[in-house]
């Protein structure tokens, strides 16, 4: 569900305080109008993987259009205090504060662009105070459908093309985590969703058939699926582990055949406890010696990437996966770990000044400069990636440096090569510019940049490195400015730095 949609109409407070305070100190100062460069990025890459799914563009730009501050968030914020017990908010700030709103320029990759570490997915361009006031939001929203999309993309590659299922609804993080992961979860490759409500907002696909309290609510387990067959003839997936699962089987093959002869068929049998790998080749076997051979096996139990490889491994029999838990709420990683990042700030003599964050951990050092992500591929797999900036003439022979080491290098543009710049522009002066594909589509692009990759670079365990990089000038760019940074004060600087 898109954000305005679900909430009232403002959700400018949506907002860490720092971000308000910050603000203000611009206004103060008279810098909240100087025009500045964000990045949205991820420095690792989810799940001990080699990608991430790009998601949470379309409600990032429905909460960027109706961004604005209304009376009841200015009332508010008239009465936070500091810790002295003074307003925190000066009131010429509030009310030029409620007379704003979002004006910057975005360019975004598309939903459903695999991504890698340090590669802009969302560049923010335009006043200072309002490009920073939207860094949480734009995290919160990108952030974990992006998660969402990549541990779907995982799972579903584990199940090699098999159907899976996203059942996690009851253990989501509140409404809206669930909502958000049904979309992303889609996008990264679910077939379907038991979450009803994502079906009708988004058009995903809905499944689901009976839980134990059904078999329970029966004096018996056969008269159960015999009265679930009569109600729901042509949805019979029948969930055999209540009692004894190879029981409940021949429970499902005696009511499979009472529906032939009323002419319909019995979809399947779901496992969802014990041994999965021994019960999926049992119930497989059943169904087949009697006559079932197109009932599929459905099995759930906290399932994740790693277990249904393993069951893969195992010959299982299964054909269909239901994964809640470990999906919607990303299992082994909470977070992304996304950040947004001033990289660019242009001065009063209108030249801009390229910005750079330094940290003790390398990995944390931002990128300077207005950035662009160029994608090369020899027309059907990805070769590599080049980070560049787009305040330099892009270079006639385009060379990747990994971020990290700048012994990893990797050549670019080669015979053969085809380059697709993949920031869009979004929005325009705060209009927006670009139409949304439909979520359909969005899950069909991703399925398409996941095979763009080599199969080394979608595995689970030890996947080989994608060639992302900073085009060479611009890794020196920053190499010198990192330098000039940590140069040691000398006296007269110090004398100077004391003074200011």
């Amino acid at each position: 569900m898109l954000p305005s949609a679900l909430y009232r109409p403002s959700l400018a407070l949506l907002t860490d305080l720092y971000q308000l305070t910050m603000a203000q100190g611009w206004w103060h100062a008279g810098k909240h109008r100087d025009e500045a460069v964000f990045h949205l990025f991820f420095r690792k890459h989810p799940f001990g993987g080699a990608y991430a799914i790009a998601a949470g563009l379309q409600p990032a730009l429905d909460y960027l259009a109706n961004y604005r501050f209304d009376s009841v968030d200015i009332a508010y914020l008239a009465q936070v205090h500091d810790p002295a017990g003074d307003p925190l908010f000066c009131a010429d700030f509030l009310t030029e504060l409620g007379a704003a709103h979002f004006d910057c320029d975005v360019h975004a990759m598309p939903e459903g662009t695999v991504a890698f570490a340090h590669e802009p997915l969302l560049r923010v361009q335009g006043p200072l105070w309002m490009a920073a006031l939207v860094e949480t939001p734009l995290l919160n929203l990108l952030n974990f459908q992006t998660l969402i999309a990549t541990k779907a993309a995982r799972v579903a590659w584990a199940a090699q093309g098999e159907p899976v299922l996203e059942f996690g609804l009851r253990r989501a993080q509140g409404i809206d985590g669930a909502l958000a992961a049904s979309r992303a979860a889609h996008i990264g490759g679910a077939a379907s969703t038991s979450n009803v409500l994502a079906g009708r907002l988004y058009g995903i696909p809905v499944r689901g058939t009976h839980a134990h309290s059904w078999v329970m609510s029966f004096d018996s387990e056969i008269e159960s699926f015999r009265a679930y067959a009569a109600s729901m003839p042509g949805n019979c997936v029948f969930l055999v582990d209540t009692f004894d699962t190879v029981q409940g089987v021949h429970h499902a093959i005696e009511i499979g055949r009472e529906l032939q002869a009323m002419g319909k068929r019995m979809v399947g049998v779901r496992l969802d406890s014990g041994d999965l790998a021994y019960l999926g080749q049992k119930a497989r076997q059943m169904l087949d010696d009697a006559g079932f051979a197109d009932a599929a096996v459905v099995a759930s139990n906290d399932l994740d990437e790693t277990l249904i490889e393993s069951l893969k491994h195992q010959d299982a029999k299964i054909a269909v996966w239901g994964v809640g838990t470990q999906l919607v709420t990303g299992g082994t990683q909470s977070a992304l770990g996304g950040v947004y990042k001033l990289a660019a700030i242009r001065g009063s003599d209108g030249q801009w000044r390229h910005k750079v964050k330094l940290s003790e951990q390398a990995v944390k050092t931002s990128n300077p400069g207005i950035l662009q992500v160029s994608r090369y591929t020899d027309g059907q797999t990805f070769v590599g990636d080049l980070i560049w900036d787009q305040l330099q003439p892009f270079p006639a022979q385009p060379l990747a440096v990994h971020p990290q080491d700048h012994t990893r290098r990797h050549p670019l543009g080669l015979a053969g090569h085809q380059r697709i710049d993949l920031l869009q522009p979004v929005m325009k002066a705060g209009e927006v510019v670009y139409s949304c594909p439909p979520l359909a589509q969005v899950r069909e692009h991703a399925q398409q940049q996941l095979a763009g990759l080599h199969s080394s670079i979608k595995r689970l365990q030890n996947p080989h490195a994608y060639p992302a990089g900073l085009e060479q000038g611009l890794y020196h760019r920053k190499e010198e400015m990192i330098l000039a940074a940590r140069q040691p004060l000398t006296p007269a600087t110090a004398s100077k730095s004391r003074t200011c």
